[in-house]
């Protein structure tokens, strides 16, 4: 896929990752980049990078009647980025740890789901297009702590590979973006090495182009993936490493 000329949707687009993915869209050459946020007063900042390219729109993808009138109004959506997500934390057994779970998994996995189903016959007419995933390390070993958030990235990473599979048929590219731990909001006082986001934004956008199914964006991603070829187990242990003292 040929990112000039492409018109993108982005969740999340308000901060950090999906802030990251507007700026590289912009710096790409992509015609036209939709801008998704929950509150779109939160867009004001994004919307500054390309006031002339860039679109605002208030989405919630947990909310179906939001996903439907995004669907409605971006029809010429050529590449939709899945970035919006959520993450809690204090492990399984704190007294919140079900609804936490509940939200986790409403927004980064039926949230993803609601976005592809509503998008994905948009991408059929205009030739196929992509699909990018925001994934995780976590999606394959769960991180001590964020065990609910492991899970619904799991999901997500298993819902990815049926969607790549369901939508093969029209065209459409879907990939999966693994990174370790990246310098946001939802890292903050962590003790880990963390990506730029903007590195995974154009790490993702350059395997579109290439024609990449998934990605491994920072040097945490890279280590844990080449684990994989081992045991399974060498992965969890590692990620046993970032339990908090």
């Amino acid at each position: 896929m040929n990112l000039q000329e492409s018109v993108a949707l982005v969740t999340g687009a308000n901060r950090g990752i999906g802030t990251a993915y507007v700026e590289a869209l912009i710096q790409a050459g992509a015609r036209r980049v939709y801008a998704a946020a929950r509150n779109i007063d939160t867009l004001k900042d994004v919307v500054a990078i390309a006031p002339d390219r860039i679109i605002p729109i208030a989405l919630d993808v947990t909310n179906f009647d939001q996903v439907n009138i995004a669907a409605q109004t971006a029809q010429d959506v050529t590449l939709l980025i899945n970035n919006a997500g959520v993450i809690g934390a204090g492990g399984l057994f704190t007294p919140n740890s079900v609804e936490t779970a509940q939200w986790e998994m409403n927004t980064n996995y039926f949230g993803t789901l609601s976005m592809v189903r509503a998008f994905a016959p948009i991408l059929q007419r205009n030739g196929g297009g992509a699909i990018v995933n925001m994934l995780s390390v976590a999606s394959v070993a769960s991180a001590p702590v964020f065990g609910s958030y492991s899970a619904s990235k799991a999901a997500l990473n298993s819902l990815t590979q049926d969607i790549r599979a369901e939508l093969a048929k029209q065209g459409t590219q879907v990939v999966g973006v693994f990174p370790g731990p990246v310098d946001t909001a939802m890292t903050e006082g962590m003790p880990v090495d963390k990506a730029e986001p903007i590195t995974v934004a154009k790490a993702a956008l350059q395997a579109v182009e290439a024609g990449l199914e998934d990605v491994y964006p920072d040097p945490v991603s890279q280590s844990a993936f080449s684990a994989i070829a081992e045991p399974l187990k060498a992965v969890e242990k590692m990620f046993a490493g970032w339990m908090p003292q």
